[in-house]
Parts: structure tokens; sequence; C-alpha cells
């Protein structure tokens, strides 16, 4: 019996999450999905950057890295 009742809840959660996705708004244009993605990937390049300049010792290496993270700053703000 407990088995029957989990599986209702189960199902039910599955319809209230189609239902969510239905009503959370207009789909996204291709051209808007396009700049998220590139956000996206900008974001997690300027933190992996930035990783590696909290372990970097030598001076170059970390000019760098600044210049690198600068760079990925510059382009976030253009989007």
């Amino acid at each position: 019996m407990a088995r029957g009742w989990e599986s209702k809840s189960v199902e039910q959660q599955q319809e209230e999450m189609a239902e969510q996705r239905k009503s959370s708004g207009a789909p996204i244009s291709p051209s808007e999905q396009k700049r998220n993605r590139k956000k996206e990937g900008l974001l997690l390049s300027r933190g992996r950057l930035q990783r590696q300049l909290e372990t970097a010792t030598n001076p170059r290496h970390r000019e760098m890295l600044e210049q690198s993270i600068a760079e990925l700053d510059k382009q976030l703000s253009s989007l």
C-alpha cells in the first residue's frame, strides 16, 4: 500500500514540474540562448582564472592571469 501512495506522489510531483515549465513564461529566442551560453562560458572561464590567480606565485604568470580576467570582464560587460 505504501508503494502505491509513493508512486502517486512522484507522479503528482512530475505533473507539477511540467505545469511550472509551461507557465514559466515565453520561450527564449535562439539568439538569447546563444548569448546566455556565451555568458555562462565566460563566467566559468573567469572563475577558473581567478582560482589560478589565487595560487600563482610567479609575477609574470600572475600578470598574465590578471590581464585575462580583465579581458573576460570587458567581454562580459559588452553582453
